[in-house]
């Protein structure tokens, strides 16, 4: 059984941007190590999916743990998808990686909370991202806000 964890963690709103602890020379985050990838996600704009399996890679990369990332970039894309098809709203990607882990949140602006549901064979493709997120993922969750909620998962670095 996977563990479910109270998230907390970054939301940022702004362009693509891989900071780096070497960035920020005067702040504490120089002894971790963390990098991290911020993204706003435009309403229903599903070229994000595939823009932002991208630009994970390219952070992980960036990391040091270059071709290892597919479940992190399936986990992401399942996640971004969610928000993108589920909410009528804008979105925020932030996905941060320290030395011993990657932690993916999706941000969204709607309240209603996703269910975790079993997918039916009816269903087609829909109803498996949770699923997917529950099942790969070292633990995950759903963190509400005072407008919205944001949906995410974590990966030890071993998996990565």
């Amino acid at each position: 059984m996977k563990r479910q964890a109270r998230g907390g963690g970054p939301t940022a709103i702004g362009a693509f941007s891989v900071e780096t602890a070497e960035d920020n020379p005067a702040g504490v985050a120089e002894q971790t190590q963390a990098h991290q990838l911020r993204r706003r996600l435009g309403k229903a704009d599903l070229r994000a999916v595939p823009e932002a399996r991208r630009e994970l890679r390219h952070l992980l990369r960036h990391w040091g743990r270059p071709g290892r990332s597919e479940v992190a970039e399936l986990l992401t894309s399942e996640l971004v998808t969610n928000a993108l098809i589920h909410t009528d709203d804008d979105a925020v990607l932030t996905a941060t990686v320290d030395p011993g882990a990657l932690r993916v949140e999706v941000r969204d602006f709607v309240a209603p909370r996703p269910r975790l549901c079993a997918p039916n064979a009816d269903d087609g493709t829909h109803g498996r991202g949770l699923v997917l997120v529950q099942s790969l993922a070292d633990a995950w969750g759903v963190r509400p806000h005072a407008v919205g909620k944001a949906v995410w998962f974590e990966l030890d670095a071993g998996r990565l």
